[in-house]
């Protein structure tokens, strides 16, 4: 038995759960609404103020999507209710974010700024030129911008330059060193 997906998932009061035929999932809460089509042979009950997952066989398949549906369905009930953030930092010289409505700015040392639209669901934010806030309920959504603002200018290993989660950890390398005689 899968030790994550036979966990029940408690909905928080103010998020509305509604499953459709053919598990069709739609979450309403304070941070939006989220709609996800779920494997069809998983078996999902919202019985009360929970939701539980179950597998109808043991094969390898369904073994591998009961704790994946059970993880999708916690990430959505958690992204409607609290959201997800991303943090992003830019080190560099001369390297900086702007906000222009719904598009992004970054001027990374190219012959050119490049621009970015915000995608649907998603809010980012520019508190200071140097540092990008990636907000949204989805969580893949908001990974997946925020790994796109990040492949723009990634972070090089000599000097640390670039765009890099305000949580990564870069390995810096040292550089060359003058030749022996």
């Amino acid at each position: 038995m899968s030790r994550i997906g036979k966990m029940p998932i408690t909905i928080p009061k103010g998020v509305d759960v509604k499953l459709d035929d053919g598990n069709t999932l739609t979450i309403k809460g304070n941070m939006g609404t989220l709609v996800k089509q779920l494997h069809k042979d998983m078996l999902i009950k919202v019985e009360d103020n929970t939701i539980f997952v179950q597998r109808p066989s043991e094969q390898k398949q369904h073994r591998a999507l009961h704790g994946l549906t059970r993880s999708l369905i916690s990430n959505m009930v958690m992204g409607v209710t609290e959201g997800y953030v991303k943090n992003l930092e830019i080190n560099g010289v001369g390297y900086r974010a702007q906000k222009q409505g719904k598009k992004l700015l970054l001027t990374l040392g190219y012959s050119h700024p490049v621009e970015m639209e915000d995608p649907d669901g998603i809010t980012v934010e520019v508190p200071a030129p140097n540092k990008i806030i990636v907000k949204g309920s989805d969580k893949q959504a908001v990974g997946q911008y925020a790994a796109k603002i990040r492949e723009k200018r990634m972070p090089e290993v000599y000097k640390g330059k670039g765009i890099k989660y305000d949580t990564e950890i870069i390995r810096r390398k040292e550089g060359k060193t003058g030749a022996k005689k």
